[in-house]
């Protein structure tokens, strides 16, 4: 198209087992598995210096071998024969990866999440759903494959994950896609089961699909599920919602009342 430009910068991505595309879209290979915990670390804080300290620990998990500063300059020359030399920066007190942040997939994912978060705030379901579904896009597997002892980081993205596929649910019942949401709630329902806004979705979706009673045994599902695992009761927003449905409430799809368990946070993860 005339006027349009193509990017032609090296794409990285995390969000899955560690990739590299080159200028030309071929895919690089990066061989070593601390070679690829290295990148990974790096690209984590695309654009800043990492301290040796931190590259050392996240590279060796807390066993770094003697001699570990020339190991890691060894680490370091590898890296660069396999991507652009001038990418790999080096300074007095660590390295940094001289590329954009959205380069990155996994920085990407986050800014386009905020995004949707917002717009989805400012009522602008439309906006949210394009932009959350681009970001959940972008996931290919289990995050930071490459990189040993990074369990934290990886539950912090698994948890910012599921955060936005609520936030992305939310903007399609919102755009009244409830019949088309009730297959992928309940996945997420049973993989997640003490997420209360995901089971508020659930009965939302069911009944806008004109699943009355099986929204209202969704609810039951939901209590017996707090009572056996927590031992506490639904919040008073998801036993609001209930007590709305029972009423068949004409204002459970206005738009000041769509979601009144939209902003309950989840019971457990």
């Amino acid at each position: 198209m005339e006027g349009a430009t193509l990017d032609t910068r090296v794409r990285f991505a995390v969000l899955g087992p560690l990739e590299v595309r080159a200028k030309d879209g071929r895919l690089v290979e990066i061989g070593g598995r601390r070679v690829r915990a290295l990148l990974t670390l790096l690209l984590l804080d695309a654009g800043r210096v990492v301290s040796t300290d931190a590259l050392v620990a996240g590279v060796w998990d807390d066993r770094p071998p003697s001699g570990v500063g020339n190991a890691l300059q060894a680490l370091v020359s590898r890296l660069r024969a396999v991507v652009d030399r001038d990418l790999v920066v080096g300074g007095p007190s660590g390295y940094r990866l001289a590329v954009s942040r959205d380069q990155v997939d996994v920085h990407v994912f986050t800014r386009l999440a905020r995004e949707g978060g917002r717009a989805l705030a400012a009522g602008e379901a439309g906006r949210a759903a394009t932009a959350l579904r681009e970001a959940l896009a972008l996931w290919r597997g289990t995050p930071l494959a490459d990189l040993p002892g990074g369990e934290v980081e990886v539950a912090r993205l698994e948890e910012l994950r599921v955060a936005s596929t609520e936030d992305r649910v939310e903007a399609d019942l919102l755009l009244g896609r409830h019949g088309d949401l009730v297959p992928e709630l309940s996945l997420l329902t049973a993989a997640h089961p003490l997420r209360e806004r995901l089971r508020g979705q659930l009965m939302r979706a069911l009944y806008g699909s004109g699943r009355h009673v099986e929204a209202l045994a969704a609810y039951e599902e939901a209590r017996e599920a707090f009572a056996d695992r927590l031992g506490t009761d639904p919040s008073p927003a998801l036993s609001a919602l209930h007590l709305a449905m029972l009423r068949r409430d004409p204002a459970l799809f206005a738009p000041s009342a769509a979601h009144p368990a939209a902003g309950a946070p989840p019971v457990h993860a």
